[in-house]
């Protein structure tokens, strides 16, 4: 390939587009063009990163194309299912309802552009459409794989992104002018899920990361009041490696509140979140209460509505501007006039970490943390493997697998978080295999969050320290076959229950089936390499025990309804 010399001499800057964003012109897109060392102190001032805080929407951006190959969407056969959005790990692919004037108003090039008639909703002039922001999607093919399409035909397939670039202002345009129609369906359901807007995009993870669908699905389900405590690790990189983050704001200024804590302290972190926002809510409370008859009808009024909703934010969200409006406009007390300065809609309070934090390092903060009755959402990434530190083995590694400081394969058994958090009896705990039922992952994650207490979510992610064969683009596959086999048990212990226990597995395991399940992974498969097939054949066996017992006790658990 012929280099012109001349290339070498030009400054990066050359290459960028200036967009009129101060952020994105003199610090971000200088930062991605490696010109770090050339910036001066007033570009950090300028604009408000001194405190280690990044400005929303930025990922979006930066447009990597880093794929060879992205999805292309075949309208005649899809059916409108939202399993393409449901497992993106990027949110690079989405679902979208749309009006005839949103229709109307897309680039003139984009005259046209193909759309379906919306199903489920026969007396609307709604328009279906799915759409791939082609430069940020990273080609991972996840999309693809899911698509159960008709009749046999995929609804979507794998092209030469070079073919599809010209698709990137209409995605531009879906993606950030159109209005997301998030009442169209019931949130409970996968389809109506995918209507809402995704407060977590294009993330800096791994092609077919496992862990990134939960946190998006996180995001769309709770994001505009989300405030997060997340342990380092592989989640803190992808979701806060400088200077951009997946993390957006709507139109409204709503958005995700999102920190990075250590491995060690990361629960404490959250849990310290979480009490705040508790006294700041408490105190708000307690004015109202106590200015009941001292402020006018009006007010009156909105205190007590206020008072009534409890922790119901959409009340909470429709209230707060009219009562931060007059209590501004009023003349009242200095602690009344203060309710203009508080954030008057509660938070959703979430600790979000992976195994190595969760089951090791941290684990003495999770446990303090399940032991209060705090409302606050821990969730757990569990890759089974210290990920973002190259691959070391954890308390949630399988016994067998091969990683660093187990080199001759684990010989001790997986750490069972969910059922150590059930033995305290006020603990929402749930299993989930996004992979093998959707649906139980949607209903755990929305169960946890309305539950009025700590609950636990351990979430089972393949990684690409697991070596799985075919890649991660096949890790929803590899997820129903994981439960399949027993290797995974999905459940919710729910404590408002008669019988807390659920086990969701829709069948019994089977076990005959776990080896083979294994051996489609390096980090077993290495095993036999390593001590020959009759030594790893034993340590397998123990494996496949292992699975079977923590089978049998949830099996127990859910007979006695404890």
């Amino acid at each position: 390939v012929a280099v012109d010399p001349a290339w070498a001499e030009l400054p990066s800057s050359s290459l960028r587009k200036e967009t009129g964003d101060p952020y994105w012109d003199e610090y971000a897109s200088r930062i991605n063009g490696l010109e770090g060392y050339d910036m001066p102190v007033s570009s950090f001032l300028k604009n408000g990163v001194l405190d280690g805080t990044m400005q929303n929407n930025i990922a979006f951006k930066e447009k990597r194309e880093i794929a060879t190959n992205v999805p292309e969407w075949i309208p005649e056969n899809c059916i409108q299912c939202g399993f393409c959005s449901f497992v993106c790990p990027h949110a690079t692919i989405r679902t979208f309802a749309l009006t005839p004037e949103e229709i109307a108003n897309a680039p003139k090039e984009f005259e046209g552009f193909a759309t379906l008639p919306l199903m489920g909703k026969p007396n609307t002039d709604l328009r279906f459409r799915v759409q791939v922001s082609p430069s940020n999607c990273v080609g991972c093919g996840l999309c693809v794989s899911e698509c159960p399409g008709k009749g046999g035909n995929k609804a979507l397939h794998m092209v030469d992104i070079n073919s599809q670039l010209f698709l990137d202002p209409l995605a531009d345009y879906l993606f950030k002018q159109t209005e997301y129609k998030s009442d169209l369906f019931p949130k409970t359901t996968i389809k109506g899920s995918q209507f809402q807007m995704p407060y977590f995009e294009v993330p800096g993870s791994c092609p077919g990361c496992g862990e990134t669908p939960y946190y998006r699905l996180a995001s769309q389900l709770f994001g505009k009041d989300m405030q997060i405590a997340n342990a380092t690790g592989c989640s803190s990189i992808y979701c806060g490696a400088n200077p951009s983050t997946p993390f957006v704001k709507d139109k409204d200024g709503n958005g995700t509140a999102w920190a990075n804590s250590l491995f060690e302290d990361n629960a404490e972190f959250g849990y310290g979140m979480a009490l705040a926002n508790n006294y700041t809510a408490a105190k708000v409370l307690k004015i109202m209460e106590d200015n009941l008859d001292k402020v006018t009808p009006e007010l009156k009024d909105l205190f007590e509505q206020y008072i009534a909703a409890g922790n119901d934010r959409d009340k909470q969200r429709a209230l707060a501007p009219q009562i931060k409006k007059l209590v501004a406009e009023a003349d009242v007390e200095e602690d009344v006039k203060s309710l203009a300065e508080y954030d008057l809609v509660s938070k959703s309070n979430w600790i979000v970490g992976g195994d190595g934090w969760a089951y090791d390092i941290g684990y003495g903060g999770v446990d303090h943390v399940l032991a209060n009755n705090v409302n606050v959402n821990i969730l757990v990434l569990d890759t089974e493997v210290y990920s973002n530190t190259g691959g070391q083995s954890s308390k949630s590694s399988q016994r067998s697998s091969i990683a660093k400081f187990a080199a001759g394969g684990k010989t001790t058994a997986k750490k069972d978080l969910g059922q150590i958090a059930m033995t305290y009896g006020h603990v929402y705990v749930a299993s989930v295999c996004m992979g093998a039922d959707k649906m139980q992952t949607l209903k755990a994650f929305q169960e946890a969050e309305s539950y009025d207490g700590p609950s636990l979510i351990i979430a089972y992610a393949p990684c690409v320290e697991h070596g799985i064969k075919g890649g991660l683009g096949n890790h929803q596959q590899v997820q129903r076959e994981a439960v399949e086999c027993g290797y995974v048990d999905i459940y919710r212990y729910d404590p408002r229950k008669e019988t807390p226990l659920t086990i969701d597995t829709k069948k019994e395991p089977d076990y005959s089936k776990m080896e083979a399940f294994m051996m489609k992974e390096n980090r077993f498969a290495q095993l036999v390499k390593l001590k020959g097939k009759e030594e790893a054949d034993k340590m397998f066996e123990k494996a496949v025990s292992d699975a079977k017992r923590r089978h049998e006790r949830l099996l127990a658990i859910q007979k006695e309804g404890i």
